[in-house]
């Protein structure tokens, strides 16, 4: 097992079981949202079918419980994604295994983590709020795929005091179910009082040794986004991903350094990051990921 283990547009569906005995929000009348967010164009009930979605609806659940997961399992296509549109609504996680979907506004307060957890291509994953996500490994969002777009989204209290590796975001490629990424775009997002790493991050062929050696994960950008960890020694973790452009991004107090990069982590690019003056150390690098690296010279090991 690996030492700890990135919107969506287009497609989803399938969701929370049983939600009788819970509460449940009002309707909301066709066309219409509660709250932000785009106009639905389809509505399900809590326990509905999602086998009416096509491509290009914005889905909206009239009726939502507060514990359960929403499980997204219908998506759409690359021209025409399944919008999920939350406004705010709460749900007690989500699970995403679909392609092309948009995943846009839920709030889930201390879910069972990961708080979002992402199968699938040409997935967007925007304007969620995690909180505190329980159980597991404790981390706010895991995902596995290619094209995923991950922003604008807060993820906060994240909590290893139970034996947790509890990151904000987390990948790894271990077997058919959870795949290398690549063509991933992790931007404006916030990490908020988070225990362990901003982003753990591990390709097919981790240092670990539980990789799967399938696949591929390369072509990320890490941008815009806020980083606060309390505990770990680094705020971003790379094991073995390629061509990563790392710009924009604040590292809070906390960390020893804010970049490891190991186990060729070749190409990566890192610029114009703002750096609290407790941290000594920008990024840190081993001797296999130097080739093609551009930015601050390296000033420790990973």
């Amino acid at each position: 097992m690996s030492i700890t283990r990135i919107v969506v547009s287009c497609a989803a569906l399938a969701l929370m079981l049983p939600f009788a005995g819970t509460a449940s929000a009002a309707p909301v009348a066709a066309g219409a949202h509660a709250g932000n967010g785009p106009a639905c164009t389809r509505h399900l009930a809590g326990t509905g079918s999602a086998d009416a979605v096509r491509p290009g609806d914005v889905v909206c659940f009239d009726t939502a419980a507060k514990a359960k997961r929403l499980k997204i399992t219908k998506g759409g296509t690359a021209q025409a994604p399944v919008t999920y549109s939350g406004a705010g609504q709460q749900v007690g996680g989500i699970d995403i295994d679909a392609d092309y979907v948009v995943v846009d506004g839920y709030t889930m307060n201390e879910p069972s983590a990961p708080g979002i957890e992402v199968h699938g291509n040409g997935v967007t994953v925007q304007n969620n709020t995690v909180t505190a996500p329980k159980g597991d490994d404790g981390d706010g969002l895991r995902f596995f795929g290619d094209n995923i777009t991950i922003k604008h989204n807060t993820i906060s209290k994240t909590d290893n005091s139970t034996g947790a590796h509890a990151d904000c975001m987390q990948t790894f490629a271990t077997d058919e179910d959870d795949v290398a990424s690549s063509h991933l775009v992790i931007d404006s997002n916030r990490c908020e009082q988070v225990d362990n790493m901003c982003l753990m991050a591990e390709g097919p062929n981790s240092e670990a040794g539980d990789g799967s050696g399938e696949g591929v994960s390369e072509d990320w950008t890490f941008s815009n986004n806020y980083c606060q960890t309390r505990e770990a020694s680094q705020t971003l973790m790379v094991d073995d991903v390629q061509h990563l452009t790392v710009t924009g991004n604040t590292w809070a107090a906390g960390p020893d350094h804010a970049i490891g990069l190991q186990n060729k982590s070749t190409d990566a690019h890192v610029k114009d990051n703002k750096l609290d003056p407790s941290i000594k150390c920008e990024v840190g690098i081993d001797k296999s990921s130097k080739p093609g690296y551009q930015g601050p010279t390296p000033g420790c090991d990973p």
